[in-house]
């Protein structure tokens, strides 16, 4: 298992940058993000993803995952074939795919039938370059916002082409037990990203609501000790992503992150796997 740091947060960093700052952070890696702006995007992957990710690793890093644009969701869009030939040719095997949105009022088993439909698609296009297609759990009504509803897009599919990558901060706002979510992807269990979250009783209109706030790991609502220990207990050991969305005043973020990769690290050497 490694503790890897989402690099979403450190858009403005060079690849030698990110390589100074995981040394000095004591980080074992990124999940890479391949948006537009990033020094790795989808502009230019085909020939800049295997670059860095050769630098990244001549300097003791890994690049396991990269996390797409959140707007890649089908594998006939524009760049797929490429992004996908880039990533067999640096040797990265996993990566994360964009949100389908959940309308409460259409046919939710439809939805779920079209998704499983584009799902099929990408299983293809993973099998030929040998990168496994993940889907995140993630609230704020996505489709797969929970493993339980992940399950229903995931199963029957071959795990080695399609994987779940579950959140311990958006299933604990949604409610779901660690535990019983891993009991329930574990076959397709490919990644895991950890953050905190905090949630608010707030006054809406005369009534109460929810305020969810993505906090430093620690400050919010996760079990971490029962979340390591699970994943202990299955034996996962593929990479744990770090995500680090907390807000921070400027000039604190690159601080928080040292202290969240440092906490992660005590809570995975505490637990003892």
């Amino acid at each position: 298992m490694k503790l890897i740091v989402f690099s979403k947060m450190l858009k403005e960093k060079s690849v030698p940058e990110l390589v100074d700052l995981a040394h000095d952070f004591g980080m074992e890696g990124y999940d890479l993000a391949v948006r537009p702006g990033y020094a790795v995007n989808p502009d230019n992957a085909g020939t800049a993803l295997p670059e860095a990710v050769r630098t990244f690793r001549e300097n003791g890093l890994d690049i396991p995952m990269i996390t797409a644009n959140t707007d890649l969701l089908r594998p006939d869009q524009p760049g797929v074939e490429e992004l996908l030939g880039a990533m067999d040719a640096a040797d990265v095997r996993r990566i994360k795919l964009g949100y389908f949105k959940c309308d409460p009022q259409a046919d939710y088993w439809h939805e779920v039938d079209e998704i499983r439909t584009v799902l099929e698609g990408w299983s293809k296009m993973g099998e030929k370059h040998g990168v496994r297609i993940c889907y995140h759990t993630h609230s704020n009504r996505c489709m797969g916002l929970n493993a339980g509803m992940l399950m229903h897009l995931l199963r029957g599919f071959d795990p080695q082409h399609i994987g779940a990558f579950i959140d311990t901060g958006h299933l604990r706002v949604e409610g779901e037990e660690f535990a019983v979510a891993v009991a329930m992807v574990k076959e397709y269990l490919s990644m895991v990203a950890v953050k905190d979250m905090l949630m608010e009783r707030v006054e809406k209109e005369g009534h109460g609501a929810v305020k969810r706030s993505v906090v430093e790991a620690g400050q919010g609502m996760v079990d971490w000790t029962a979340v390591f220990e699970d994943l202990g207990r299955i034996g996962f050991d593929g990479p744990v992503s770090v995500h680090c969305e907390f807000h921070a005043e400027e000039g604190n973020l690159l601080p928080a992150i040292k202290r969240e990769v440092a906490f992660f690290k005590g809570v995975r050497e505490r637990v003892g796997i």
